[in-house]
């Protein structure tokens, strides 16, 4: 049975962190998106891949090559322009034989949910039980088969929702050719779903492990919950006096400077120049060729690749982008004086303590204060001593 993945769509939701990336490509416990899923899949016993790419594809193809680093064979195929879900399924057509199981690249899901839905007879649609509902599509269910389905709505008919993992056979193309566009001007694939509905044959499936990934805090949950399961390893060189708690790994080429103490689960990446006397807290991951220095206190935060936080900083509950520069004593607050949940741009994100969400190529000068549940664009400078605050559109620059 051959597996297809959608890793078209760019995420915009994901701005800034999707401006130069594809979302699938984000990285969780310095790993991307896709990575996870295809690897789960692996373990599930697929061997067969079709990956359906489009908005940065380049760089989704030269990562995963031939499938042959993975322990699988992958084949491409381009969805040209972004015209829905459906459409997305149809560019396979040609590469798919008999049934398979068909996931959205934007989330993870465990193998043995995997290997649970491809073992089902018929059309299957992996489902969800959520507490905020009216973020996604809502199902109801009945004797195990789907009876209905609806799109985000503010008031909700159930907790459970369309999960984006499905089992089918070639029958799912004829549906898809069957349908039209819909009022967002997309093909819908739960449009074709819907004579699977009426027909009371689209069974359900619960999935257990399941963690999607709609805005950019949603990576800050399945990082903390990926890191749960790390391995320690050290493969780079850890200094005396430093102090490892927990599980840490360390990769290739990092230094871990004396005086610096690291509380696991957090991952280093490979060429890596942690302190002296830096302070990594859980729930941390560092991209590879970062340099975490001097009295540098980092939490439950994502930093993508080669960005430099050196002196007397603190960053929490935070995702930095890759190639950025924080000035001696720049810091981010991760927590409301009143202790309110942090909205971002309005959208109320459901968590407490949430610091900023910074795109790549971003430069604070000294001594700068941002905000909680702030978002920076991609290339924006920052002069010394500012309060950052809001949504900083791409390219802004604060004059000294």
């Amino acid at each position: 049975m051959q597996c297809v993945i959608l890793a078209a769509g760019e995420g915009k939701r994901m701005r800034p962190l999707t401006a130069s990336r594809p979302k699938v490509m984000l990285p969780v416990a310095n790993r991307p998106i896709l990575e996870h899923l295809i690897g789960a899949a692996v373990q599930a016993g697929f061997s067969r891949f079709v990956l359906v790419v489009g908005y940065g594809e380049r760089e989704i193809r030269e990562h995963f090559g031939d499938g042959a680093a993975f322990g699988c064979r992958i084949r491409y195929v381009t969805q040209r322009q972004q015209l829905g879900t459906a459409d997305a399924v149809r560019a396979c057509a040609g590469l798919v034989s008999g049934p398979f199981v068909l996931m959205n690249g934007d989330m993870i899901v465990g193998p043995d949910d995997i290997a649970g839905i491809a073992a089902m007879d018929g059309p299957v649609m992996g489902i969800h039980r959520t507490d905020h509902p009216q973020d996604f599509g809502v199902v109801t269910c009945e004797e195990g088969f789907i009876t209905g389905l609806e799109e985000k709505s503010p008031d909700p008919k159930s907790e459970l929702i369309n999960a984006g993992v499905y089992r089918f056979d070639e029958e799912i193309f004829d549906l898809i050719n069957a349908i039209g566009v819909s009022s967002r001007g997309e093909y819908e694939l739960t449009d074709a779903l819907a004579q699977y509905v009426r027909e009371r044959r689209l069974r359900s499936y619960m999935l257990e492990s399941w963690l999607d990934m709609g805005y950019p805090w949603d990576l800050l949950d399945a990082n903390s919950r990926l890191l749960d399961d790390l391995e320690p390893v050290i493969e780079g060189e850890v200094e005396d006096g430093v102090v490892l708690r927990g599980s840490v790994a360390i990769g290739k080429g990092s230094v871990v400077m004396a005086g610096t103490y690291i509380e696991g689960p957090c991952i280093i990446g490979k060429g890596c120049k942690i302190g002296p006397h830096a302070y990594l807290r859980p729930s941390t991951s560092i991209g590879d060729r970062c340099h975490i220095g001097h009295s540098t206190e980092v939490k439950n935060t994502i930093v993508l690749p080669d960005t430099k936080i050196p002196h007397f900083n603190y960053v929490g509950d935070s995702v930095i982008g890759s190639k950025c520069n924080f000035g001696a004593g720049s810091k981010i607050a991760n927590l409301r004086n009143d202790h309110a949940v942090v909205k971002v741009a309005g959208k109320n994100t459901g968590r407490r303590k949430l610091g900023a969400i910074v795109g790549d190529n971003v430069n604070l000068g000294i001594n700068c204060s941002v905000n909680v549940g702030t978002v920076i664009g991609p290339g924006t400078n920052i002069a010394p001593h500012s309060f950052v605050e809001g949504w900083i559109d791409e390219g802004t620059s604060f004059q000294s």
